[in-house]
């Protein structure tokens, strides 16, 4: 069965990273056969949410920008990656503003797979928080399997990602769909 990959990349580096690490994923899961879009959250305009809950009810913010077309692809999406540099041991903002903007219809982003990419200068554990952050987001998602956590350690120069194991793990992850 082909699946629809979401790739959600919260680099605010092109070419950082964490956004090689979802090129990679997204070579893997061509090859795989399957259909796959990647999004750079920097490129996108969204805005934090203003917790007034004018989507109480009716599933849609009140903000215009670009959440609402991001938030179809998600519920559309069989897969999901969420992949973003450690910013003092966390997610980076990008990442976690989007995840606040998915109040509307979160609960209709259910039984995806996901997959979770983290970069950072440090080691592993320094990016557990990182992780559990993401984790707590999939536990609010119904039916949400994490399927992998790829741990990209170790970098903090540009590129550097490309000569770690995270690099060939990415890839293979993508191929494993």
């Amino acid at each position: 069965m082909v699946k629809k990959v979401l790739i959600i990349s919260a680099s605010p580096r092109t070419g950082g990273n964490s956004d090689l690490l979802c090129d990679q994923f997204k070579k893997g899961t061509e090859e795989a056969g399957n259909t796959v879009e990647k999004v750079q959250l920097q490129k996108q305009k969204i805005g934090g949410c203003l917790a007034c809950y004018g989507c109480r009810g009716t599933g849609v913010c009140v903000q215009k920008d670009d959440m609402e077309e991001l938030l179809d692809k998600m519920v559309e999406a069989d897969v999901l990656v969420l992949a973003t540099p450690v910013y003092f041991y966390s997610m980076d903002g990008q990442l976690k503003t989007m995840i606040d903007r998915t109040l509307p219809r979160y609960t209709q982003i259910k039984d995806k797979e996901l997959y979770f990419i983290a970069t950072a200068a440090a080691g592993r554990r320094a990016m557990e928080r990182t992780m559990d952050a993401m984790q707590g987001f999939a536990d609010c998602l119904p039916g949400a399997r994490v399927m992998g956590r790829i741990y990209g350690e170790g970098v903090y120069q540009k590129g550097e990602v490309e000569a770690t194991a995270a690099f060939e793990q990415a890839y293979e992850a993508g191929r494993s769909l």
